[in-house]
């Protein structure tokens, strides 16, 4: 599967896909910077994201503090387990405008 970071404009969706990591961070800016405008709480789609390192998680966290800025929150979704055990490892889930689709991280 290509690496894809795309947002949709219309759904408040930021779908992550592939791998990502510091080599790949300048091809997801355009999609996060859109996402920063979003009028509306932004879903970060995790499920087809096989691997990432502590970058995106970074480029997350900056992107949740421009959206509470804003009154609005990011919200994660279906991150698998070795996603997941990095987001809780980096603490973007403790994040004040970082909400969960689903099942609660522990």
């Amino acid at each position: 599967m290509p690496r894809i970071v795309s947002f949709d404009e219309q759904r408040g969706i930021l779908r992550v896909c592939g791998e990502e990591d510091r080599a790949t961070c300048g091809s997801r800016r355009r999609a996060l910077s859109t996402a920063m405008q979003a009028p509306c709480d932004v879903i970060v789609d995790l499920t087809e994201l096989r691997f990432a390192d502590s970058s995106l998680m970074v480029d997350l966290a900056v992107l949740a503090r421009r959206l509470r800025m804003g009154g609005r929150q990011l919200r994660l979704r279906g991150p698998q387990p070795h996603v997941q055990a990095l987001i809780e490892h980096m603490g973007l889930h403790r994040l004040p405008a970082v909400a969960l689709d689903g099942p609660l991280l522990n």
